[in-house]
């Protein structure tokens, strides 16, 4: 009886690390370069939205965000989001490692 409990407590601790490497997918494994895809679209539906109201303020709008000024200024926030993803990245690489020989001890 104590050795069917101790297998069942084996085989669970057993499946419970390996069955969600296997089946579900890591927030550490998904693509991070996209900082700016949510913004985007945010634009995106805002364009139309307004659009479908008034045509002529949606292409000011247009006319706004395509203006040196703007297209400036996302460009260097393209750039430091680019950078704060490669710290990100390298920062979770850090954390798995610490994860993986202090607390599993691999």
């Amino acid at each position: 009886m104590l050795q069917s409990r101790a297998l069942v407590i084996a085989l669970i601790l057993l499946l419970s690390t390996t069955l969600p490497e296997v089946q579900s997918k890591s927030i550490f494994e998904k693509d991070r370069r996209d900082l700016l895809a949510i913004p985007e679209a945010i634009a995106s539906y805002v364009s139309e939205a307004v659009n479908k109201v008034s045509p002529k303020v949606s292409q000011f709008l247009l006319d706004t965000v395509q203006s040196p000024t703007v297209v400036a200024a996302r460009q260097r926030v393209v750039k430091e989001a680019a950078k704060v993803s490669i710290m990100f990245e390298q920062l979770i690489e850090k954390i798995k490692n610490l994860w993986y020989t202090k607390v599993l001890g691999y």
